[in-house]
């Protein structure tokens, strides 16, 4: 696993999401629901992909009282987080890496929005394992990232628009097809049904799909 983001598209990036995923603040405004359901006021959270920050702010605006700790490959998305989320600095500690990077725990919870179609898929279950092992038993874990059928023609037709949600109505045709091929050789995406199946593998319970908009999905699931 690489960082995608360079210090251009690190700078773009608060721009991206609220454009290309569907209902983008009502992923956070679910994910900070489910997760107060079962969190203490002094609740430490691991966010993995915390680069841009937005995800960290969302939560920290929700509760005064909740810690993070954050990991993501790419410095200067973490500049990006650093500033995002200034009026908070006190509660956040940021960490440039991989999964290997973060803190043993254990923690009351984790989430990764955003961010598991960058991962190959053989880095995928150990990832997820990874996290389980930092969590608490019965500390909820929130996931959504892009998922769809991968079988054909279900497949194409999803990455077509998929491409065309985030796009402008009159772009050029070769710059769609451009962005088509990139979103199907340079993510990892699966099946829902494999992902709820490597996040029971990796020892989690209790799967819940709390959100399905377009070809994006999240879950909450529990640590056993």
């Amino acid at each position: 696993m690489t960082s995608h983001f360079n210090a251009q598209a690190a700078r773009n990036y608060a721009d991206g999401p609220p454009r290309q995923v569907p209902g983008f603040a009502g992923i956070h405004r679910m994910m900070n629901l489910l997760l107060a359901e079962t969190l203490p006021n002094d609740a430490q959270i691991l966010v993995l992909g915390a680069g841009g920050g937005l995800e960290i702010k969302a939560m920290a605006d929700f509760r005064p009282g909740w810690r993070f700790s954050g990991v993501d490959p790419s410095a200067d998305m973490l500049n990006l987080a650093r500033e995002i989320t200034a009026d908070h600095a006190p509660r956040v500690d940021l960490a440039e890496g991989y999964i290997d990077a973060a803190p043993e725990g254990p923690f009351d919870a984790a989430t990764s929005v955003l961010v598991f179609h960058f991962i190959p898929r053989e880095q995928r279950l150990e990832t997820l394992r990874q996290i389980r092992r930092r969590l608490k038993p019965g500390a909820p874990f929130i996931l959504a990232h892009i998922s769809f059928p991968q079988t054909e023609p279900e497949r194409s037709t999803w990455i077509a628009r998929h491409v065309a949600y985030g796009q402008a109505d009159d772009v050029d045709l070769a710059v769609a097809a451009k962005a088509r091929e990139a979103i199907g050789t340079r993510l990892t995406i699966l099946a829902p049904e494999e992902e709820e199946a490597m996040l029971r593998e990796a020892g989690f319970a209790n799967i819940s799909l709390f959100y399905s908009a377009f070809s994006f999905r999240g879950w909450v699931a529990y640590a056993g």
